[in-house]
């Protein structure tokens, strides 16, 4: 039992990504191991919201082990449930292809008529064997008594914005919400409301962190890569790197805001204005992450979430043993550098600016000395 006067409390923001997320599972793990580090609240997106469940169910139960002990069960699950799936690597993917399911007949068919046949068309019944799991393994009566605060996002299908569901309101349906990819599944109805995949909007939401939580640290879990060098060709890759810029505009906007706030407040712009400094810090692994093509974020292989969550672990420690002393003191990671380009045109529009009014001429009106 960690001396509670030496804990370090964070909160977490978990991305979706499909299996990826399994990277998520190994950060946790570690993290867990740590009793140094008490987690206050989760802000999670698709995967990011069923880990975040999965992990406030063990915590509810009793103490870290159990959460560690659910998040197992949980991938495992998704694990035994690929046994039976159509979508496997050939031969040739697992030669030549790494982890992705291009040459897949079952994924070549699903990604070619989900672009031209709708859910309700093509799984009337709305079959989602990850609904299954979700039921067989999670308690939610625990999830809403947990520990832990939950925020995990989901999009409103008719207005476009973030809808987030927090411990006391969450079931199934509001997991399931977060999860819903519009062109594999049915909308999930909620109260009559429609909603879709939480990362469209809010992957993962921060704002909660921020307003709800006491913690000022934030660790972001990354496993949509920001940057990826080189110009896709592929009509695959190109809509692969489209949707991971759809998946992290609202993480950016969000970051781009803390960090406004955060020059405010070292020009003592916000004093008593109740806003408070927040420390920063990403938990990722863009090399590995990278390299994977949008087709293995269906790869529910064994070998492939066992590999995903030992890197999320070796993450995990790189992170702690470079940073985790930063807890509390201050950000490890530089948000003004990942909008670098942008600040620097600014900075010369507003060079440019300033240049144009000291040139301006003054106006002399007829009648007046100048």
């Amino acid at each position: 039992m960690a001396d509670t006067s030496s804990l370090r409390m964070i909160n977490l923001a978990l991305q979706g990504g499909g299996s990826h997320g399994a990277f998520s599972w190994g950060v946790l793990d570690r993290l867990l191991e740590d009793e140094t580090i008490e987690i206050e609240a989760i802000a999670g997106a698709s995967a990011g919201a069923m880990n975040a469940v999965a992990l406030a169910d063990g915590l509810a139960q009793c103490c870290r082990e159990d959460a560690r002990a659910t998040l197992r069960r949980f991938w495992d699950g998704v694990c035994e449930a690929a046994r039976s799936s159509p979508l496997q690597r050939t031969p040739f993917d697992q030669m030549f292809g790494g982890w992705s399911l291009d040459h897949s007949p079952a994924y070549l068919w699903l990604d070619l008529v989900s672009r031209v046949v709708s859910p309700y068309e093509i799984n009337p019944l709305n079959l989602n064997p990850l609904r299954d799991i979700v039921d067989r393994l999670i308690d939610f009566d625990r999830v809403r008594a947990s520990p832990v605060k939950l925020f995990l996002s989901a999009t409103n299908v008719e207005t476009g914005r973030t809808k987030v569901f927090r411990n006391e309101q969450l079931t199934i349906d509001h997991v399931m919400a977060s999860a819903c990819l519009p062109f594999m599944f049915h909308a999930v109805e909620i109260d009559g409301v429609a909603y879709w995949d939480g990362g469209y909007m809010g992957n993962p939401p921060l704002w909660p962190l921020f307003d709800a939580c006491e913690a000022d640290d934030v660790v972001i879990v990354q496993i949509n890569p920001i940057k990826r060098p080189g110009k896709p060709h592929s009509a695959r890759d190109i809509l692969n790197r489209l949707n991971e810029i759809t998946f992290n505009a609202s993480l950016l906007r969000e970051l781009r805001a803390v960090d406004f706030v955060t020059r405010l407040l070292e020009e003592g712009r916000l004093e008593g204005t109740g806003y408070r400094r927040v420390l920063v810090h990403m938990i990722e692994d863009e090399a590995t992450l990278s390299s994977l093509g949008a087709s293995s974020k269906l790869n529910t292989e064994h070998a492939f979430i066992d590999m995903l969550f030992h890197r999320g672990r070796a993450a995990a420690e790189q992170w702690l043993a470079a940073h985790g002393a930063d807890i509390g003191v201050k950000s490890s990671i530089d948000i003004r550098k990942l909008f670098q380009g942008e600040e620097d045109a600014l900075d010369g529009y507003r060079i440019h600016r300033q240049a144009q009014y000291r040139k301006k001429p003054r106006i002399v009106k007829a009648g007046k000395d100048s």
